[in-house]
């Protein structure tokens, strides 16, 4: 996990076989010595999104592995990719097959991959929270509450999750605990309390926590469509 982006690094594999990474934020140097650890041997790099957190330190994976394949969606590509994955694919690496699934809202390329029981979400779903929609290359908030309750929710409850930042969670704890998907779920009331939202008047409809310890806000805006910001943008009217 990177000290100030709070963002996750992973690396996928089999000892003595082959491996994968999801995404390249770093820090990189403890996980390229765990490949040499494990005798493993790196073939790709997939990236959930194309945010710098997400890709900052890919060049010293490719330095490392002059033959990964670095593959994303086409809307997130950025420098060092070399191919292209989407969903209704399969990657196989190894003995080991990687579904990516569509998770659009963050960004609109926003790849989750599916392997061996594990979800990596990328910045679409958190332990106890979930993605903005105001980052660049951003969708919509239909698109992100599609994406967690219809694609990642719908996947078996122990699948456990793994985030683009901070710690992992399973299916079954974010169906029953993320204050987002509660309401969502109709368990739990919409708020109704008058806020200005960056500036603009909005209802506050749920002010959630965050992964970094902040909050993330949900806010409809006067015309009534509604929007996921960031908590610190949030002001009482």
């Amino acid at each position: 996990m990177h000290p100030q982006y709070l963002s996750n690094t992973y690396l996928v594999g089999q000892e003595g076989g082959a491996g994968f990474f999801v995404d390249a934020g770093g820090p990189v140097a403890p996980l390229t010595h765990a490949a040499d650890r494990h005798v493993m041997t790196p073939t790709h790099v997939l990236l959930t999104h194309r945010h710098h957190d997400h890709v900052e330190e890919l060049a010293k994976l490719t330095d490392r592995w002059p033959d990964l394949q670095v593959l994303a969606h086409p809307d997130e590509r950025v420098e060092g990719v070399t191919g292209e994955m989407g969903p209704g694919e399969t990657v196989r690496v190894g003995d080991l097959e990687v579904r990516p699934l569509h998770t659009p809202g963050h960004t609109s390329g926003m790849l989750s991959l599916l392997v061996e029981g594990n979800v990596f979400t990328g910045d679409t779903l958190f332990k106890n929270s979930v993605g903005g929609v105001r980052a660049p290359g951003h969708t919509s908030y239909a698109d992100l509450r599609h994406s967690i309750m219809d694609v990642l929710l719908a996947l078996a409850p122990e699948t456990v999750i793994r985030p683009g930042h901070t710690e992992p969670t399973t299916v079954a704890d974010e169906w029953q605990s993320n204050a987002f998907v509660r309401v969502w779920r109709g368990l739990d009331p919409e708020g109704s309390e008058p806020c200005t939202a960056m500036g603009e008047p909005a209802t506050l409809i749920l002010l959630g926590d965050d992964y970094d310890g902040g909050h993330k806000a949900w806010v409809r805006w006067a015309d009534g469509s509604d929007d996921i910001v960031p908590g610190s943008q949030v002001k009482p009217a």
